[in-house]
């Protein structure tokens, strides 16, 4: 469980591709903290830690998440956001976060205003119910309030310290990034579907 508020940023040292997975080595300055079987967030997945080495940790991806995220295009030298799980006794400065990765969204646009940036996405059409004006989503892991909700449109706003401490300011118009739709919205979704009356 995590709450999207990113704590670091890790850098792709290097990458192992298998027959259906992908291994992961990160660097970062979390790295020497984490230990094997601890729960950590990339860019919003959740990820199992299966070694740490000096300043660097091993994750595997397997294959479907590798086909609902954007690891699938992952390269040496990226930067991806980390957060480490939830503590019990924490506060809960962003949402309920599983880091359970729902798709991928498109950015299609990108507006530099003076105190902030607005990033615009573009969603699937059919988890059109899952996004509601001010509700909580995250993207690459980031926890974030939506607004201007369409039909299959939302826009946020990055204020500087997110901008900063996070890969939102490397993030371009027509590349696709990871989101994960609130989870409450999703059971919700669930329990008033026709699917789920019987």
């Amino acid at each position: 469980m995590f709450t999207g508020i990113i704590e670091s940023l890790g850098i792709v040292k290097k990458i192992t591709k298998k027959k259906n997975s992908i291994l992961l080595n990160l660097e970062s300055d979390i790295s020497n903290d984490l230990k094997v079987n601890q729960s950590l967030s990339h860019n919003g997945v959740c990820l199992t830690i299966i070694n740490v080495i000096k300043n660097s940790h091993e994750v595997i991806l397997v294959d479907e998440t590798i086909k609902k995220s954007i690891f699938k295009s992952i390269s040496i030298g990226d930067i991806i956001n980390l957060e480490r799980s939830l503590l019990i006794n924490s506060r809960l400065d962003g949402h309920i976060v599983q880091g359970h990765v729902d798709e991928m969204i498109n950015c299609i646009d990108i507006l530099e205003n003076k105190d902030d940036w607005v990033f615009t996405f573009q969603f699937s059409k059919e988890n059109k119910k899952l996004i509601v004006e001010k509700g909580s989503v995250t993207i690459n892991g980031v926890s974030l309030t939506c607004y201007n909700v369409r039909e299959n449109q939302f826009s946020v706003s990055i204020i500087p310290h997110t901008f900063k401490k996070t890969n939102f300011q490397l993030m371009n118009m027509g590349y696709n990034y990871n989101i994960e739709y609130d989870i409450l919205g999703k059971y919700i979704n669930k329990l008033i579907s026709k699917d789920s009356i019987k």
